[in-house]
């Protein structure tokens, strides 16, 4: 979703006066609030695999149903191209529905224009630019705006301690092969902290607490725990806050960077040229072994993050830091 914005903002510019919706799953829409480029979100329940037609929330289900259906659009745009996606897509009335060809899962089978396939090795931003350009807008450079975070408050959250940076270590993820081990974050954040003078923030969601309870029992400087603790814009606001970020390949590290904040990013089984942080002035880590990328979400061996050593990391944080003082 992060990766599409620029989209947005090339379709608003094709379409100046054009009524813009955009369809998201639920727990993402606050993401996409009061975005000056769109006219409407409309939420989704998260189709999940095995009950597709199910979904999470079964009245938002229905009552979205009847909404595709009581709505007619002169254009409907598949970014995804996943099953999940196609299902909404199949839904919309509209005599126009536009995506690539190819696409996983099938999902290409419901549209009604498909676009040659994009370079697989490009950037998710060029590639969902690329539709935009086919539809004739302007090849501008991509732009990301987001009000969310931009007037929230989250000083109770932040102890009074004037003086001292921000840094914030979002280390969860949902694959268990993209995680750095505890220890190493507990290296950096006291690092951090005791070397470089910052404050350190752990980030993430509820399911990343025994992670940062395993960070933090290892670290002999006090850190501050917030994992669990933050909305989608507290998020956003901390992260704004931070003098830079440090984070495994998720969706804080593209909240961050679309945000404009300077970003560690730890990469592993995972392509950086694909899905790194997009834009200037970020640091991608990751060890260039044969086996990596392996888009593999479990591995026996996770050598690309586990061999991925303390001080190479420290190096990409002093960088960041380097060219901060240079700017």
């Amino acid at each position: 979703m992060l990766h599409a914005l620029p989209t947005l903002e090339a379709l608003r510019t094709l379409y100046p006066t054009g009524n813009l919706t955009w369809l998201v799953e639920s727990a993402f829409a606050p993401v996409l609030e009061n975005h000056p480029a769109l006219n409407e979100v409309w939420q989704a329940p998260r189709l999940r695999p095995g009950r597709l037609f199910l979904g999470d929330n079964p009245a938002l289900l229905s009552a979205l149903i009847r909404r595709l259906w009581q709505n007619r659009f002169d254009l409907v745009i598949d970014l995804q191209g996943l099953l999940k996606s196609a299902v909404w897509v199949s839904l919309a009335r509209s005599p126009r529905k536009l995506g690539y060809d190819r696409t996983r899962e099938g999902s290409y089978r419901v549209l009604t224009e498909r676009v040659p396939p994009f370079d697989p090795e490009a950037h998710a931003v060029l590639r969902y630019l690329n539709l935009a350009h086919y539809l004739g807008a302007p090849e501008n450079p991509p732009r990301f705006r987001l009000g969310l975070g931009a007037e929230t408050e989250v000083s109770h959250l932040l102890p009074e301690d004037r003086g001292r940076g921000l840094v914030v270590l979002h280390p969860g993820t949902r694959w268990p092969s993209k995680l750095w081990p505890a220890k190493s974050w507990a290296g950096l954040a006291s690092w951090l902290s005791r070397g470089r003078g910052f404050r350190v923030a752990l980030t993430g969601s509820p399911a990343d607490r025994d992670l940062a309870a395993k960070i933090l029992a290892q670290m002999r400087e006090p850190a501050l725990d917030l994992t669990g603790r933050t909305s989608l814009a507290e998020l956003a606001a901390m992260l704004r806050r931070a003098a830079f970020v440090v984070t495994t390949d998720t969706g804080a590290m593209h909240l961050a960077a679309a945000l404009g904040v300077r970003t560690v990013a730890l990469f592993g089984p995972t392509a950086p040229w694909r899905t790194g942080p997009f834009g200037a002035g970020h640091e991608v880590v990751r060890l260039d072994l044969e086996c990596s990328p392996c888009f593999k979400r479990r591995c026996p061996d996770p050598r690309c993050l586990a061999e991925l050593g303390l001080e190479t990391v420290q190096a990409a944080c002093e960088k960041i830091l380097s060219n901060g003082l240079k700017n």
